[in-house]
């Protein structure tokens, strides 16, 4: 008789904070760099989006300030404060103004507001005092309307969706319900394909639509994969070959997928493995370019926010918004 029985060690996957799944291990895989330092605190980034000057605008949630960087030189300056609570995105019309979205009390008292490029001459878009969203991003269509996604709910009480907004801003649309917190959403190079991300019940979601843009088409909503780990799919993005950019919130990485919705690559957040930078929320492409931004942050661990870079399989989107 032996007292050498079999034992579990702190080896591969099990040493890793985040351990990549087996049918993620094998997929193309970059680690990004670090571009620039937003701050020195764990700050909750999210909503990158660039201005007509070419500057890149973002969020940080919990404190409310949009911040800007100053292109060529990435100079980081705080740019206005947002005067609704929790700021989740920042977009741009297709006339310059700002759209910030804001998730309230995360209960029911969200929505979007729209600004000058200074952050001045507000006006309501979707009232937090008439609605119960929870308002975490939206992406314009080339008619002006959007589609926003209901941040509310969770794993066992989908209360959040998907809702479309006209061009005249008169009319809400729901187009996909019954998801437990809505997260991340982008719109394909024809208008006709929608992504969304289910953050708390880890799905991605790809929705074909109608010609009038909120008719699901039949059979055309549908879950081509489930996620898996803590915490969830957050923000995405597209480029110009229509593959999908999504952020791993807690997970330090960006999965990507064809327009068909199979993963074919992932970006990693450099100590990711050691549990540092975990909370990447957003990517969005530098205009033109094929060079992807990822933001990220290391609340947990008391240390910096940053963004940092890579390059994407193709060229970002130049959606209509940038002609």
């Amino acid at each position: 008789m032996t007292n050498e029985i079999p034992k579990l060690n702190y080896t591969g996957a099990a040493a890793t904070a985040v351990p990549l799944q087996a049918h993620e291990q094998y997929l193309q895989t970059v680690t990004a760099e670090p571009w620039v330092k937003i701050s020195d605190d764990g700050l909750q980034l999210e909503g990158l989006c660039f201005d007509r000057q070419g500057d890149l605008m973002l969020c940080e949630v919990f404190g409310g300030t949009i911040f800007k960087v100053e292109m060529p030189e990435k100079k980081v300056k705080a740019h206005f404060t947002a005067n609704k609570q929790n700021p989740a995105a920042v977009k741009i019309h297709k006339d310059g103004r700002l759209f910030v979205c804001y998730l309230g009390d995360f209960e029911s008292s969200g929505g979007i507001y729209a600004v000058d490029a200074n952050g001045e001459q507000q006006q309501m878009i979707i009232s937090d005092i008439e609605t119960e969203y929870c308002v975490d991003d939206l992406v314009f269509d080339s008619k002006g309307g959007f589609y926003f996604t209901d941040f509310r709910g969770y794993s066992t009480n989908p209360k959040g969706g998907v809702y479309y907004v006209d061009p005249e801003y008169k009319s809400v649309t729901p187009v996909l319900l019954n998801l437990a917190v809505a997260n991340g959403i982008a719109l394909s190079t024809d208008e006709r394909t929608l992504w969304v991300t289910e953050t708390n019940a880890n799905r991605l979601h790809r929705v074909d639509l109608l010609e009038d843009g909120v008719t699901i088409a039949p059979f055309g909503a549908s879950i081509p994969y489930h996620f898996t780990g803590h915490e969830g799919p957050d923000s995405c993005c597209i480029d110009a070959d229509d593959n999908l950019y999504v952020a791993m919130y807690g997970q330090g990485r960006v999965l990507v997928f064809n327009p068909k919705g199979y993963p074919i690559g992932q970006i990693l957040i450099p100590g990711r493995d050691s549990g540092k930078m975990l909370r990447s929320t957003h990517p969005a492409f530098i205009p033109g370019t094929d060079q992807l931004l990822i933001c990220s942050n290391d609340i947990e661990k008391g240390g910096a926010s940053w963004i940092y870079t890579a390059k994407g399989f193709a060229k970002g989107h130049h959606s209509y918004q940038f002609h």
